[in-house]
């Protein structure tokens, strides 16, 4: 299970970062990513990072103020998102890659299984 965890109200130019707790060592196998889903929009691919932590990979848009980690420890991953502007109110969805090739990171929100429930973020004036 994913639980997805740290949403709110972040004023513009503000930073935010929001959590995911996942349950169970198997967390260690899989290949991690954050989707967000604006009002009327499509789900889009924000940023994911491989089972060691060592790969990530970005939307090229959104790459210079959005920063995916994770805690093997923890079993948790997180993203940081600064600059925030009005474009990134969304749904922030954590979703796991339980068949990952290795440590490639994708994109395509097909890849990936397991979802948790989405945090609702607000980026206000």
């Amino acid at each position: 299970q994913l639980q997805a965890s740290g949403g709110g109200l972040v004023p513009a130019g503000g930073s935010l970062r929001v959590s995911c707790a996942a349950s169970g060592r198997n967390f260690l196998n899989y290949n991690m990513a954050w989707f967000r889903q604006a009002p009327g929009k499509e789900r889009e691919f924000v940023a994911g990072v491989s089972r060691s932590g060592r790969n990530t990979l970005y939307s090229d848009s959104l790459k210079t103020r959005f920063t995916i980690s994770r805690d093997n420890v923890n079993y948790a991953v997180y993203l940081q998102m600064d600059s925030a502007k009005f474009e990134d109110t969304a749904v922030y969805y954590c979703a796991a890659d339980l068949r990952p090739l290795d440590e490639v990171v994708v994109r395509n929100p097909a890849n990936y299984d397991y979802w948790g429930q989405g945090t609702e973020v607000t980026v206000s004036s």
